[in-house]
């Protein structure tokens, strides 16, 4: 069969580490081994049954069967500033100030396509989440790269930035609680950003992700509860971890006026909008219970207990994230986050992702999923332990 060349658009795209990832676990699988997987972030828990009951019901309304609005249904809209006003205290106007999302990593991918040139410098965390750099690249943007260092906490310090790259930076993004460091944002720090942002022009694109997980009695704290933030940037919320909502695919974007216009633009020529009765579902889970929510939060903090105090045992020493469902950790002295990855994976049958497929500053440590039982993690600390790597 002939073999039409793709674009140079296609061909410069980054290199989806994760498909690489799942690969390499699958062999295990089909050899027979049982495979503890840690390595990727994919939410274990069902979807709340009051949303999966609105589902059906809204399945079944013929008006749903139609074209959505291309913007998406109002009463979405309006669904994610009483989320915002409730959660946060943070006004949003319905019709201006928020977009609805195809998922977060849809918004996060668009937004450089959005507001920047071909050329235009971006500021980008590392280690950070991969995807990041797919938006870059299809923008034919450059990238300067805002380190996360343990001695700051995983909190970029602007002081290491160059003023030349912080007079050409349009965008910048951030996350927290961050992925893959579990790392969690300060009120100073954040007002630091909108200080930095507003003096220089930047557009400023957290993505919160992982904002209904804050653990040991800290609620994660928005960027727009800052003030002045709504000003200089958005703010991006996906249903996937807060309500175990990954494969339905809605999200939104909240802030600054004037980029939600731009991301609806763009969505425009690129879809017909979420089905009705997925926004119908959003709506229930964004203004009805959140027990479901308290729930998760404390399950990923039991999690988290058992998997920390497990490894510390074993003489490692690591690191309890303040959020996010992800464990960044150390790896033993003389080798690399790839080859510690390896040989987890080989003789323990326990799949992590090397911190390397991060950024450059990930080398050091793998990234660990709390997204299994605590029976399991407990049984990979036991694994890990006949391997007699650490010592107490």
């Amino acid at each position: 069969m002939k073999q039409f060349p793709t674009s140079q658009i296609l061909n410069n795209l980054p290199k989806q580490f994760f498909a690489s990832l799942v690969k390499k676990v699958g062999k295990y699988i089909e050899a027979g081994y049982d495979v503890i997987n840690l390595g990727q972030g994919n939410p274990d828990q069902a979807t709340p049954n009051h949303i999966v009951k609105k589902m059906q019901e809204a399945s079944a309304n013929p008006a749903n069967h139609r074209y959505s609005p291309f913007q998406g249904h109002r009463y979405l809209k309006q669904a994610a500033a009483d989320f915002y006003k409730r959660e946060y205290d943070v006004t949003i106007d319905a019709d201006k100030e928020v977009a609805i999302l195809f998922g977060g990593k849809a918004g996060l991918v668009e937004i450089p396509q959005c507001l920047l040139d071909p050329g235009d410098t971006m500021l980008v965390p590392d280690p950070g989440y991969p995807d990041y750099l797919s938006g870059v690249a299809l923008a034919k943007a450059e990238m300067v790269m805002m380190p996360l260092r343990e001695a700051n906490n995983f909190l970029p310090d602007y002081n290491e930035l160059s003023s030349e790259a912080i007079e050409r930076a349009k965008l910048m993004f951030l996350n927290y609680p961050n992925n893959p460091t579990g790392a969690a944002a300060t009120k100073e720090f954040f007002e630091e950003t909108v200080k930095l942002a507003s003096l220089n022009d930047i557009c400023v694109v957290h993505d919160f992700a992982y904002g209904a997980i804050g653990f040991d009695g800290v609620k994660p704290l928005s960027f727009l509860q800052i003030d002045g933030a709504k000003e200089v940037g958005i703010e991006i919320y996906t249903l996937s971890k807060t309500y175990n909502m990954a494969g339905w695919r809605v999200g939104f974007a909240v802030g600054n006026s004037s980029v939600i216009s731009a991301i609806e633009l763009l969505q425009d020529h690129l879809y017909c909008s979420i089905f009705g009765g997925i926004q119908e579902a959003a709506r229930e889970a964004l203004t009805g219970s959140q027990d479901c929510v308290r729930e998760l939060n404390h399950l990923y903090e039991r999690r988290r207990n058992v998997l920390i105090d497990g490894l510390r045992s074993l003489g490692w020493n690591v690191t309890a994230p303040k959020g996010s469902f992800f464990a960044w950790l150390k790896v033993p002295d003389g080798l690399t986050s790839t080859e510690f990855a390896d040989l987890l994976l080989e003789q323990a049958h326990i799949a992590v992702a090397p911190g390397i497929a991060f950024g450059e500053l990930g080398e050091g440590y793998v990234r660990v999923g709390l997204l299994t039982s605590e029976e399991r993690l407990g049984e990979a600390v036991r694994r890990i332990s006949e391997l007699e790597i650490f010592k107490k």
